[in-house]
């Protein structure tokens, strides 16, 4: 790539300490060229204020502020949720929203004929290989430009000192410096005091937590909640009917007030190291413990442990930034056939960050009182004796065939 060539680029804007810095670095290192800031509403909430000046202010021509929360929600996160993938327990918050954003980028990328697309993500980090991949995919011509794999600055720290050298405002300090990603599926925490594993998360401190309270903190008397489902989708809350967006946000509610969804777990990256990660993820966590507990009712034995399986398949394509692959489209499709029959209502009480059943109902229920009861029925006791003979037998004939060559 010529950097005489890049006259206009297309940046992926949060206004967070990376991509802030970012467009006085690009003016800097390319020609002062122009920075068309493009930032993806997935949720972040309060994190969107003051974007758009922000990023004037700082150099940019522009700034597209894309509400995308619907198309998150509904073509991201609800496929992965029906599918039940996770990624070593992690909820996949920021894998999921970065293909979701980064198709919308390179879709302006095109609008706007810019030279490059450019990220702010770590050479260390996934979120780069999820970010380029979706470039790959729908601007496929268009050259990348990551300025941590370019510039001089080392950490966090040294990007700090260039923010106050060039007077580009933050809403962080070095005390307060976590590493975070913010949407309405989850928020994740690392660095500082994180980074040694024998660290507690300081789940207790103010202002640690942001999208609920420690289960210490969360109240002494248990909450019922209900969903219903309609194949495989979440439709109701409460009895309420709306959609799946708000649903989570009402679930991240009263997820939040109980303390439920955290997660603080060693990852194994994408780029080979090792990871620790603090994730908050109230509704979600809720959403697949209802929807988990409902198809324990309405799936067959042998779907359901195929489905088991892929579901690691699914949750490493995801959090590979592997979305717009063929294979992750084809197990959608496996998915979305398991799911015709998962319709029904499901009962959890939360307590001081635990999700309890509490009842589950569906006219597709392949479960039978009548069949399993320990009273009396009219199932046959006798039939399991012809099964365990045939079931046995390869075991049977292979425990004589042994005793034989003993001798």
């Amino acid at each position: 790539m010529n950097k005489e060539n890049i006259k206009k680029v297309v940046l992926a804007y949060s206004g967070g300490l990376d991509t802030s810095i970012i467009i006085p670095w690009l003016k800097e290192n390319y020609n002062n060229c122009e920075v068309v800031a493009v930032a993806g509403n997935v949720g972040q909430a309060d994190e969107l204020e003051g974007l758009e000046e922000k990023a004037i202010k700082t150099g940019a021509s522009k700034c597209y502020v894309l509400d995308l929360t619907e198309d998150y929600v509904d073509n991201y996160i609800i496929p992965t949720m029906k599918a039940g993938a996770l990624y070593e327990e992690y909820y996949l918050g920021t894998s999921h929203a970065r293909p979701c954003i980064g198709k919308a980028l390179a879709e302006i990328a095109i609008k706007e004929n810019a030279d490059a697309i450019v990220h702010g993500c770590t050479g260390k980090g996934n979120d780069q290989v999820r970010f380029e991949l979706a470039f790959k995919r729908f601007a496929p011509n268009i050259p990348i430009i990551a300025p941590w794999r370019e510039w001089e600055i080392k950490s966090r720290d040294e990007e700090i000192e260039y923010a106050e050298a060039h007077n580009v405002p933050l809403k962080i300090n070095r005390e307060t410096n976590y590493s975070k990603d913010k949407n309405l599926w989850h928020l994740s925490h690392e660095g500082l005091d994180l980074e040694d594993t024998g660290n507690e998360p300081q789940y207790e401190k103010k202002g640690f937590l942001e999208m609920g309270v420690s289960p210490i903190d969360a109240p002494d008397k248990p909450t019922y909640i209900e969903l219903e489902f309609d194949k495989g989708v979440p439709v109701a809350f409460n009895g309420e009917k709306m959609s799946a967006k708000n649903i989570i946000l009402e679930l991240n509610k009263v997820g939040g007030a109980n303390g439920i969804g955290l997660v603080d777990i060693v990852e194994n990256r994408l780029v080979g190291m090792k990871c620790r990660g603090v994730y908050e993820t109230p509704g979600g966590a809720i959403l697949y413990k209802a929807h988990s507990v409902l198809e324990q009712l309405c799936l067959d034995k042998f779907t359901m442990h195929e489905k088991q399986k892929l579901a690691i398949t699914f949750g490493e394509l995801v959090y590979n930034g592997q979305w717009f692959t063929p294979l992750r489209e084809a197990l959608s499709a496996f998915v979305d056939k398991t799911q015709e029959r998962v319709s029904g209502k499901v009962r959890l009480k939360l307590y001081k960050g635990n999700m309890i059943n509490a009842g589950v109902w569906s006219d597709y229920s392949l479960y039978s009182e009548e069949i399993a009861t320990f009273g009396e029925s009219d199932y046959n006791q006798k039939d399991s004796e012809g099964f365990i003979n045939l079931w046995g037998l390869p075991t049977k004939v292979q425990a004589i065939v042994d005793e034989k060559n003993k001798k």
